[in-house]
């Protein structure tokens, strides 16, 4: 940080002042100032804001042309002249707004822009929409981005994926200010859209600290960097000043399956923003803080559990417990005893019972290939309904939580700018930090299975997942002008952490000495960018020429964290760890030696005796639903990366303009990369733009798809649990298995629209298609088993207490394509009544290209499905809309605000290896309306509904084999607008000025 401050230091003695005149004017438009609206110079970065009164002064001369522009309204264009100048703005479309993202000229505006842009104003979102975290009001409002809560997915249950152009969750870069966002720490690697991927967490973000959000739907690699293949979004802070903004938001679900499909409400969520700033200085300068709390409860939409629950051992317990007897050690003549005494049995089990030996008797029932019975044990029978009624339950009891989880959070954000002179020069910041605490629910551990530790849990348990999630960042930089260049050093710093704590759940390997609550452990991100951006607009070259160049340097750090012993131990019989692996010499590749020879590690339950069930069923070791990360897992890995860039956007005549951009960029950890952008754009006239781009891009591979290792319960397509181990791409488990270390994707598109105006419609048009092909895209692999016959593999499997291996992998090359269309219309209609109108939609469609990326060992042994088997190809190309169209309506007066929006969502098909499951969903409309009124100029009441006819995605069907007895009504595989139904809120908004 010191040196930080001596870079700005030097930088800020290094610029040179250059004089100018002092122009002075006010903005305003029909109804009075417009505070926070932007002057600029033309063709520099030489710019102001108007204060409270609309009023702003700027450094410029006279003739200058001045660009007035502000979100909502048409962006004008005035010449400077002396005295007080008076400049009105007219309501326009929010495409007219000039943008940061995506053209390093400081001029251009979304509509003269070679990519499209979409820049979405959030005061009015804010004001009118039904959703209040990032994520999900991004969802409904920006038709190429795709975000769903998920769950029954461990730690995605917190934290939404997000895609855009149906690419994954890290092909879209986040920028604040322009400036690099960190990535969260978490991996999704259960059941979800995105799995293997990581993404950046916007719910981190208050919604009441920005301004507009831009999104730039085309690859940027070449001039951003790394993660930037599908796009970027860039989420621009308040400026406001002398203004507070408050708002308080209630509501819940109010739907026909609330309640485990009983009707009613459920799922209530309270939000508390506000948003306050206060002017700086005599320039302009501003700190803007803003921040909000929300409270969200769970709901399930889970209607009743149908499979299995209780076996005719389990009424055996219930019966020793009644005569006091200590069911963890109940002995072979009571179980006989107890046996005689249930109604369930006729005199032939009876009589079978009483005829068993001792390890007859702990045999359960066994069938053959063809299911034919070979042994028959009555005592492993499913009596469940009998059961039920003994123990006066039901079975909705045994539900697990299928809907959202429950979160707690906090954050706030602050904006600061400072001019330190009248050249231009400022001093700026932001900063955010953030917390918040989750809890969900997995799978229901059910009393006949031998994870469930009947002695605890009579009746089984629903384990939870409780998530602590803390987001911080900081930046600051500083800008001005050195002789004509614009200059601007920053550093960029941003840290997440997820830390898991599992409650209501056992170690069931350890038996009567189990906890019921672990610390898990987790892991962290940390990144630091420091960037240096020069540019300059030549006036006189050409019809104009923007010159950028500049360099940044990243360093990142992932770390994983072990959590307590129990959390994830297997233990022997006698209350240890059950290890043998401590005292094993291994060599650099990590084979285990001895002599200087490779020796095959003994089977580690071969010699120490694991703790059983009833039936011999091993307990299975660690926290169930999540085990925790031991010391295997523990480890912190970091990696730099240098680049530098160079920009060119020329303006050949009043109609044509061209960009070319390229960026080199060098990573410690896996080599070098170059790429390059060319995009054009040609005014047909004053209203109509042909645009075109083409590009190549990259992603390295993050350090979390690097380095992470864990062991996890992933319930299979059957709904059984099987305990998977990921390994990382450099562990012997890979190199067993041929799996050839991560290298970066690479990619290239192009992108080909136009955009249109009708002024006197108030009427705009774009509509872009494009075409994106990413090579050696990383995927999250199957689950390779173990053969089962002690090799190292096997063994391997075993010390990660797994029963299958998972890895990260280049396994694939696709190909996107798709076409994006915005329509934007105002009118002013009388009485002051204004109408806009905004009907935007995209058309995707992602699919895998060539042959799988495999290796000869996995071709050889007929893994190549495993490597990327059928479920990951349905969630790449078919488990979220690949059709999103939005048709949004905003009648707004002096005192009404009226907000109506639909929603077309397309079909979505169910992430399954069995081909025949794969059920489609078909397509739905969702319906969002509110109300607002003025009731004062500082006082807003605003009621309204997300989803108001209460529309649910199609139901899974028996035929199909989704539903898994019931658990999945609804596929939490597949994601359309998620399945909690009619939402109905209120909100209190209140402005102060």
């Amino acid at each position: 940080m010191k040196r930080m401050y001596f870079l700005c230091y030097v930088l800020f003695f290094g610029c040179i002042a250059i004089g100018s005149a002092q122009i002075t004017g006010t903005v305003s438009d029909e109804d009075g100032p417009l505070p926070g609206a932007s002057v600029v110079v033309k063709g520099t970065t030489t710019g102001s804001t108007t204060d409270f009164d609309g009023l702003f002064t700027i450094n410029a001369e006279v003739g200058d042309k001045l660009v007035i522009s502000y979100i909502g309204y048409e962006t004008k264009e005035v010449t400077a002249q002396s005295g007080t100048m008076k400049i009105q703005l007219s309501s326009g479309v929010a495409l007219s707004e000039v943008i940061i993202v995506g053209s390093r000229n400081p001029n251009r505006t979304a509509t003269e822009s070679m990519v499209p842009v979409d820049v979405i104003s959030m005061k009015e979102l804010n004001s009118v929409a039904p959703q209040v975290n990032l994520n999900q009001i991004l969802n409904y409002v920006a038709p190429s981005f795709t975000s769903n809560t998920q769950t029954i997915s461990d730690g995605t249950d917190h934290v939404d994926p997000a895609s855009l152009r149906g690419l994954g969750p890290d092909q879209v870069l986040v920028l604040i200010n322009g400036k690099r966002r960190h990535t969260s720490s978490l991996i999704n690697v259960n059941g979800t859209f995105g799995r293997g991927s990581v993404g950046t967490d916007l719910n981190a973000i208050p919604a009441a600290a920005i301004q507009r959000i831009e999104v730039l739907r085309d690859g940027a690699a070449a001039q951003y960097g790394s993660d930037a293949i599908a796009g970027v979004i860039n989420i621009v802070l308040n400026k406001s000043v002398n203004e507070l903004n408050m708002s308080v938001t209630s509501g819940a679900n109010f739907s026909k399956n609330a309640n485990d499909q009983t009707g009613g409400v459920d799922g209530a969520t309270t939000n508390i923003a506000a948003s306050y700033g206060v002017p700086l200085g005599e320039n302009g300068g501003f700190l803007n803080f803003s921040g909000d709390f929300d409270v969200r409860q769970d709901y399930s939409r889970m209607k009743e559990w149908e499979g299995g629950i209780f076996n005719a051992y389990n009424s055996i317990e219930r019966l020793a417990l009644g005569e006091n007897l200590d069911i963890a050690d109940l002995q072979d003549a009571d179980v006989v005893r107890l046996s005689q005494n249930l109604p369930y049995f006729d005199q032939n089990d009876r009589d079978i019972i009483n005829g068993f030996s001792s390890s007859e008797l702990h045999t359960p029932t066994k069938k053959d290939d063809d299911g034919n019975i070979i042994f028959y044990n009555p005592l492993s029978n499913d009596v469940t309904d009998s059961e039920l009624t003994e123990r006066n339950q039901k079975r909705s009891d045994y539900n697990m939580r299928v809907g959202q989880s429950a979160l707690r959070g906090g954050r706030i954000f602050a904006n600061f700018s400072l001019p330190l002179d009248d050249s231009g020069t400022e001093v700026y910041s932001f900063a955010g930090i953030s917390s918040r605490t989750g809890n969900s629910a997995g799978f229901y551990r059910l009393p006949n299975q031998s994870r469930t530790y009947t002695l605890a849990y009579m009746n089984g348990f629903l384990p939870e997942i409780n998530s602590t999630i803390k987001d911080r960042s900081l930046s600051v930089g500083i800008k001005g002008k050195i002789n004509e260049w614009d200059v601007d050093l920053s550093n960029t710093y941003g840290k997440n952490s997820f830390l898991y704590s599992i409650g209501n759940t056992f170690n069931a390997s350890m038996q009567n000495a189990s906890p019921t609550l672990f610390d898990a452990g987790g892991f962290s991100f940390a990144q630091n960018t420091a960037n240096l951006d020069v540019t300059r607009f030549f006036e006189d070259a050409l019809s104009g020429l923007n010159v950028a160049f500049g360099a940044e340097y990243r360093v990142e750090n992932y770390d994983i964290v072990a959590g307590e012993p129990a959390s994830y131990g297997q233990y022997d019989g006698t209350g240890n760890i059950n290890n043998p692996y401590d005292d094993i010499v291994r060599d650099a590749a990590g084979v285990p030696v001895l002599d200087g020879e490779e020796k095959t590690i003994p089977n580690p339950n071969s010699d120490v005796r694991v703790p059983t069930d009833f039936f011999g069923e091993s307990r299975p070791g660690g926290s169930q639903v999540f085990p925790g990360f031991g010391p295997s897992n523990e480890l912190s890995r970091g990696r730099s990366s240098v680049a530098g860039y160079i920009d060119l956007e020329a303006d050949f005549s009043e109609k044509f303009v061209a960009s070319f951009a390229t960026r080199f960029e060098n990573y410690s950890d896996f080599g070098s990369t170059i790429n390059f952008k060319l995009a054009t754009r040609y005014k047909v006239n004053d209203n109509i733009n042909l645009r075109a781009a083409g590009n190549t891009g990259f992603r390295a591979p993050s350090l979390h798809q690097i380095n992470f290792n864990s062991t996890s319960t992933i319930f299979d397509q059957n709904g059984d649990p099987q305990e998977v181990g990921t390994f990382a791409n450099d562990s012997r488990a890979a190199k067993l298995l041929g799996i050839p270390e991560l290298k970066e994707e690479t990619s290239s598109s192009i992108s080909v629209g136009f955009t249109a105006k009708i002024p006197d419609a108030n009427l705009t048009l774009t509509v872009d298609g494009y075409y994106v092909e990413i090579n050696d895209r990383v995927v999250y692999t199957g689950q390779f088993e173990g053969p089962g016959t002690g090799t190292e593999l096997d063994n391997l499997l075993s010390q990660a207490n797994a029963t299958a291996a998972s890895f990260f992998a280049n396994a694939i090359n696709t190909e996107s394509r798709g076409l994006d269309v915005v329509l934007t219309h105002t009118a002013n209609l009388s009485d002051n009544w204004r109408l806009k109108s905004d009907l935007a939609g995209t058309l995707s469609k992602t699919n895998q290209i060539g042959d799988i990326n495999s290796s000869k060992v996995l071709e050889d042994a007929g893994l190549v499905n495993t490597y990327f088997p059928e479920d990951s190809r349905v969630y790449l190309e078919e488990a979220v809309p690949r059709t999103k169209i939005n048709l949004s309506n905003s009648l707004t007066s002096d005192k009404w605000i009226m907000f109506l929006r639909n929603v077309y969502f397309g079909e979505v098909t169910e992430a399954t290896t069995v081909i025949a499951n794969q059920q489609v969903f078909g397509t739905k409309v969702v319906t969002d309306l509110s109300i607002g009124y003025k009731a004062t100029d500082a006082l807003t009441l605003t009621i309204g509904a997300n989803n108001l006819l209460d529309i649910y995605p199609d139901r899974a069907e028996d035929q199909y084999n989704n539903r898994s007895d019931g658990r999945f009504d609804w596929s939490r595989r597949a994601q359309q607008f998620g399945i909690g139904g009619r939402f109905l809120f209120a909100r209190v908004s209140f402005a102060l000025k």
